[in-house]
């Protein structure tokens, strides 16, 4: 009797442990353009609570978001736009959300390219800088934040119906950088987060502000047991990382 009670207490110990361990995990879904910015916040975090294990889920806030609204266990959602967390909000997934950060369009090239900057606007020369046999990479324009974005610039400054037939649509934010990387694409249209930490691309120009709405980074809290983490990333710590990478914080 006396080991059957030893064996019942090892056993309840090991999956009161085990519990313990799985609800120190914290799911992260993150906007792709947010990668090394978080990997480095969350190693930063796990230095100072050994405890905790961040696991982050990088994609288009498009595919997170649907993700989301399916059931996908995220503790915290940042999107890399409004449009995809006030979806959530609307279809009552979501409860409330705030801005975290903000970043910047550029034009880019591969570092070996002989561009020289340019400065964009409606008097732009768009056929000299892309010949009619090359392509743009750019998030798609129909779902990829970073695309809508770069549609509605482009847009503004009359020249989306011609580059249309040229795009190289990208799933995110960072293929559309990589295509630029590996010379599949003459240029692309990034944020200037993700052009800052590529040692294979150079910014030609950035996107005149008042062509788009602004580039903000909501924020919102789906599970409490990511509390602390979620204030962590508002953090003054969070914030000098957010800044290296080149995000604007508020």
């Amino acid at each position: 009797m006396k080991k059957l009670f030893a064996t019942f207490i090892v056993v309840t110990t090991f999956f009161i442990n085990l519990t313990a361990n799985a609800s120190q995990k914290i799911t992260v879904f993150a906007a792709a353009s947010l990668t090394d910015a978080m990997q480095e916040i969350g190693q930063t975090y796990q230095a100072q609570n050994r405890e905790m294990d961040i696991v982050f889920s990088f994609a288009s806030s498009s595919v997170l978001a649907r993700q989301i609204e399916q059931g996908a266990p995220a503790d915290i959602f940042i999107s890399a736009d409004q449009k995809w967390m006030d979806y959530l909000i609307d279809h009552q997934v979501v409860e409330f959300k705030q801005t975290l950060l903000k970043n910047d369009l550029v034009l880019i090239a591969p570092i070996t390219d002989y561009h020289t900057p340019v400065t964009i606007n409606q008097q732009t020369d768009w056929r000299a800088l892309l010949p009619s046999n090359e392509k743009l990479a750019i998030g798609d324009p129909d779902h990829v934040p970073a695309g809508i974005y770069a549609k509605e610039s482009l847009t503004n400054l009359g020249v989306y119906d011609q580059l249309v037939p040229q795009f190289a649509r990208a799933s995110n934010v960072r293929d559309a950088l990589m295509l630029v990387e590996r010379q599949e694409a003459a240029l692309g249209i990034v944020y200037s987060t993700d052009a800052k930490v590529s040692q294979k691309v150079k910014i030609l120009g950035t996107f005149p502000t008042e062509s788009f709405k602004p580039i903000e980074y909501p924020i919102t809290l789906l599970n409490p047991v990511a509390s602390q983490f979620y204030e962590f990333l508002q953090s003054e710590t969070a914030k000098h990382i957010f800044q290296k990478y080149g995000f604007v914080t508020l």
